[in-house]
């Protein structure tokens, strides 16, 4: 197929195109901003079309696909704004500062729990929570990762069911 046999085709099409755009929902201009992206793209692809190919299949997929991504980048674009009212935070009743008696409590009796594992299952916890890694934890206690990770995991497990909130 010529260059000038498949710009006729393709702009033979724009109604079905257009008609296309309309199923995703889309405004009138972005249906045509989409028409015209997806002209755009078939374009550049012109030489991997392949002439046993259904002409009119191949550019409706390369607008699903076009519309696939501009969905997708949209959302990773999106930003939020917070809606909560500053004064608020100047309204709070109680502190939220460890000074709190019930904060310190907890901690208290947390760590107390801490205490009372068994060392195998303390160690490398309090290691984890001091911030070591993994892999920092397990070459220090001549372990491997799989055992670290679970030796933690039973510690939390441990930890949850003494505490009991």
């Amino acid at each position: 197929m010529t260059s000038i046999e498949f710009c006729s085709q393709l702009l033979g099409l724009e109604h079905s195109l257009l008609k296309f755009a309309y199923h995703f929902n889309l405004k009138r201009a972005d249906a045509k901003d989409l028409v015209q992206e997806t002209y755009l793209r078939a374009l550049m692809n012109q030489d991997k079309y392949v002439d046993t190919q259904k002409f009119k299949s191949w550019t409706l997929t390369i607008m699903k696909n076009t519309f696939v991504d501009n969905y997708r980048s949209s959302l990773r674009k999106k930003t939020y704004t917070d809606t909560v009212d500053e004064s608020s935070f100047f309204t709070q009743k109680e502190p939220l500062s460890p000074d709190n008696p019930d904060s310190e409590y907890s901690a208290l009796e947390i760590n107390r729990n801490i205490e009372q594992l068994k060392d195998a299952l303390r160690v490398p916890f309090t290691m984890y929570i001091n911030g070591y890694k993994y892999s920092e934890i397990a070459d220090m206690l001549n372990l491997k990762i799989g055992t670290v990770k679970n030796r933690i995991f039973l510690s939390r497990k441990q930890l949850m069911s003494q505490l009991s909130w």
